[in-house]
């Protein structure tokens, strides 16, 4: 192939990706920019009132011009934009629960307001949940682009269809993979290393449940990997560290390595 083909290729190309795809750094910038107004608006801090509802305005039309560049269709754009905006305050409530969550079992943790600006386990749990809506109003491609972002950010990696009730903890967080038809439940912990995903499937079962259940009150401890959209970890359980699950375990389980020691 001549270079001339070859360049003539990337622009065909580019182009039906620009068609199809909002444009990745203003995702970032949008996502970014909305997790510091709930979070963190230093810019807003000392401003009046209608200076931060207009702050919130221009973040309804910077969703509504990337939703728009995903599915150019102006009325499904407005109904997404603002189902989106209505149940941001269920969001940003049940977010507030996750950082309250984390400050109360980290022991290294002063407050839930250093969570909110410091913790990297929080920021992918708040894309994660603003990114969910969006993944539930059936928005292609940017939910994605959202957590993925997030993902380079912290090295957590929550894929926005998973179902995740409220009181998440995530410790440290580095190298956890939570899946897409995970369903985790009230007041999960989960430390580093953690995988919540699926068995070698084919494409077919791409729409069945791949991922496990994770119900209330249980904790993975770090390096564990549950796979299987049939397991379910039951209610209550501990996982210990380097565990690995491809089958159910009952309520109040506890689940660990056998260690053995001996001499040199």
């Amino acid at each position: 192939m001549s270079s001339k083909a070859f360049i003539k290729q990337i622009f065909d190309r580019q182009k039906q990706v620009l068609s199809a795809f909002p444009d990745k750094e203003s995702s970032d910038d949008f996502i970014d920019k909305l997790f510091s107004f709930l979070f963190i608006p230093a810019s807003s801090r000392n401003q009046p009132l209608n200076e931060v509802e207009k702050e919130f305005d221009s973040l309804k039309s910077y969703l509504s011009t990337l939703v728009y560049d995903v599915n150019h269709d102006g009325n499904e754009t407005q109904q997404i934009t603002e189902q989106f905006f209505k149940v941001l305050p269920d969001v940003y409530n049940a977010l507030l629960k996750d950082a309250a969550s984390i400050a109360e079992h980290d022991p290294a943790a002063t407050s839930a307001d250093e969570v909110v600006v410091a913790y990297p386990g929080f920021y992918a749990i708040a894309v994660f949940r603003l990114s969910h809506e969006l993944y539930k109003l059936k928005v292609k491609t940017l939910p994605r682009l959202f957590t993925e972002y997030a993902h380079s950010k912290t090295g957590i990696d929550i894929h926005p269809g998973a179902s995740i009730a409220e009181g998440f903890f995530i410790d440290h967080g580095t190298g956890i993979v939570i899946g897409e038809t995970a369903v985790i439940g009230n007041n999960v912990k989960i430390y580093q290393g953690v995988t919540i995903g699926a068995l070698l499937g084919s494409k077919e079962s791409q729409k069945s449940k791949r991922h496990p259940t994770i119900q209330d009150d249980v904790i993975i401890y770090a390096g564990a990997t549950i796979l299987g959209g049939n397991t379910v970890i039951g209610t209550g359980s501990t996982i210990g560290g380097n565990v690995w699950l491809t089958s159910s375990v009952p309520a109040n389980s506890f689940v660990y390595q056998k260690n053995e020691v001996g001499v040199l």
